[in-house]
């Protein structure tokens, strides 16, 4: 492709980057990213998706915005509250960069449509609040062979990593092998949040994409990311296949979706 001026002048300050150039902001531009949520995590991690030029964007989330999403969530502004969050969003990202394609998906992502959904995607984001979703998620990533990239947020802390079991690395379930039960996670109402945290978080899963399309640096893959605000520390924990993993173990038992009950808005692990 043949770049236009205003997007040589739009991308200059990356494509000066050393090994860059056009090459690499073509596979950007001809790069597709879904996003389960357009949250706390979810909102970082698009605009920074986008200011990059990433040509489409899928941004899936059923709820409307609230004032109370505004403390973290910067993808909306006072007046979208009410609004769909993926037409906030889809409004955010294209006022930001035209340049981009935002596919929106404003009904409950379940076992029925997610395999259709993420199938025209190459890389996959969960900035999901609940754990049924993300077992959802990482499910259906794991049988469309997608690099997941998972971010989570608790109060002062995040975690970040990313699950590439098509290519021998572990998957969500070699850590969590079943969701919690209900009542161990506290809700995000109990829990509470720092608005920076979410950006931080949505922003490493932003970078990490970015490294995905390219093929650039040390992926996440078989490592897990600790980070504290108040300490303003970061730990990684190196972790591996789990052979008895009930998706991609020796023996699994799970070969299908599972759309587990839907609990409330849930903070927190990986």
């Amino acid at each position: 492709m043949k770049f236009s001026q205003e997007q040589i002048h739009r991308y200059s300050r990356q494509m000066i980057l050393p090994g860059f150039g056009g090459k690499a902001q073509r596979k950007i531009i001809e790069a597709k990213v879904f996003i389960m949520g357009a949250g706390g995590l979810g909102s970082p991690a698009a605009l920074y998706l986008a200011a990059a030029g990433v040509g489409t964007i899928g941004l899936a989330d059923f709820d409307r915005v609230e004032l109370h999403n505004l403390q973290r969530q910067i993808l909306h502004r006072t007046p979208d509250v009410g609004l769909l969050k993926v037409l906030s969003g889809k409004k955010t990202l294209e006022f930001l960069n035209p340049d981009v394609n935002v596919q929106t998906y404003a009904d409950r992502i379940t076992a029925a449509n997610i395999r259709e959904i993420i199938k025209g995607y190459d890389f996959v984001l969960d900035g999901s609040d609940n754990f049924p979703t993300r077992f959802l998620v990482n499910d259906a990533c794991y049988l469309e062979k997608k690099t997941l990239i998972s971010g989570a947020i608790l109060r002062f802390d995040g975690q970040l990593s990313s699950f590439k079991p098509h290519a021998g690395g572990p998957c969500y379930r070699c850590l969590f092998p079943e969701p919690p039960p209900p009542g161990l996670v506290p809700s995000c109402q109990e829990a509470g949040i720092l608005g920076a945290v979410a950006g931080i978080i949505g922003t490493l899963q932003a970078n990490e994409a970015l490294k995905e399309i390219l093929g650039i640096g040390k992926s996440m893959a078989g490592r897990f990311l600790l980070f504290n605000a108040l300490s303003l520390s970061f730990q990684e924990i190196m972790i591996q296949r789990n052979p008895q993993c009930p998706l991609c173990g020796e023996n699994p038992t799970i070969r299908e979706l599972i759309d587990y009950p839907l609990q409330p808005c849930q903070a927190g692990t990986i």
